[in-house]
């Protein structure tokens, strides 16, 4: 036998029995109603396909495999994963690597600035779950630049464990941060420039503190977040989304039921400030518009309807402040409290 076949046979349970169906075969001859569950193996024979593809690439490609200690590995140049502390597929794979040993290894590089380190370029979920186990990671050492590896780092992780849509928006942003070229974010990501222009607005558009606090959400695509970002360009919404990814329940949360929960939050006080008053002059004129918040009431005044009375109304505030201040509606507030 091949040792191509063998490996093979480490996946597909045909070692010694030629004929012998395998699981996915088998699997297709059962019907027990439990979609999920169904869903689940036939993602993890999709994993074991890939995983026989790596191994006989590093095969092939006479890679030696090294054992090393995972406090002696950092992370890449550039983050492309959205981590939170609720993540069941972390954990599943720390119970798979203590059960069955890491099948795959990572890629490192010898690191760039000191001597006896390494970096990174993918597999920082093993090399995680390799530190959880104190155990050592198996890694494959290459030469790499800065382009290479970022570009090895996109291409496997997307391979393997598809990117959310905001992981890659953030991905992409990340990488242009770091100054790196255009044509090398599209290769790490394999799209076009237009995909790379709409994940860098939409990173930009939604505060780094907001998207770690959510995580990888991956079953919330772009138009869900483009609803996210709009509903943040709106008065107070930023503090509001600040206040609840604080909130206790809010951790409590995976990361899907995490970019629900603060969606739903902000919706009613979004909806609110979509009825707006208008301020009309005596002659009828629509001078401002007025937003009122649960903190802070905006006046907008419209330039062209009113030009330059904008400048003068904040040439005013100190002598509006100081009589209001004085009037007998101040007098009454204060005294209600």
């Amino acid at each position: 036998m091949s040792r191509k076949d063998t490996v093979e046979a480490l996946f597909t349970g045909r070692l010694g029995a030629p004929n012998a169906p395998s699981p996915v075969e088998r699997a297709e001859r059962v019907r027990t109603g439990a979609i999920s569950a169904m869903g689940a193996s036939l993602a993890q024979f999709s994993e074991n396909a890939k995983t026989v593809a790596r191994l006989q690439d590093q095969i092939s490609s006479g890679d030696r495999v090294l054992e090393i200690d995972p406090a002696d590995v950092d992370a890449s140049l550039v983050s492309d994963r959205l981590m939170i502390e609720v993540d069941p597929t972390f954990e599943a794979l720390v119970v798979s690597m203590a059960e069955s040993g890491q099948q795959v290894p990572i890629l490192v590089r010898p690191h760039p600035t000191e001597a006896g380190r390494y970096q990174a370029a993918y597999g920082h979920r093993r090399l995680r779950a390799a530190s959880r186990l104190k155990i050592k990671v198996q890694a494959v050492v290459r030469p790499l630049s800065d382009a290479d590896l970022v570009v090895a780092q996109g291409k496997e992780n997307l391979e393997r464990r598809d990117l959310s849509f905001i992981e890659r928006a953030w991905f992409a942003r990340r990488l242009e941060d770091r100054g790196f070229d255009r044509s090398v974010v599209i290769t790490a990501l394999s799209c076009d420039k237009a995909d790379v222009s709409r994940y860098v607005a939409m990173a930009r558009a939604i505060p780094e503190i907001i998207a770690i606090s959510i995580g990888p959400a991956p079953k919330a695509g772009r138009a869900r977040w483009a609803e996210l970002a709009e509903k943040l360009q709106h008065a107070d919404a930023v503090a509001t989304a600040e206040a609840v990814i604080r909130q206790t329940e809010f951790l409590s949360l995976d990361s899907d039921q995490r970019f629900a929960s603060l969606l739903e939050a902000l919706r009613p006080s979004v909806e609110h400030k979509k009825t707006q008053e208008m301020w009309v002059a005596k002659d009828g004129r629509k001078v401002a518009r007025v937003q009122r918040g649960a903190e802070r009431v905006v006046l907008a005044f419209d330039e062209k309807v009113a030009p330059a009375f904008g400048d003068y109304v904040l040439r005013q505030l100190d002598a509006l402040l100081a009589a209001y201040e004085g009037s007998t509606e101040t007098g009454a507030r204060d005294s209600k409290r």
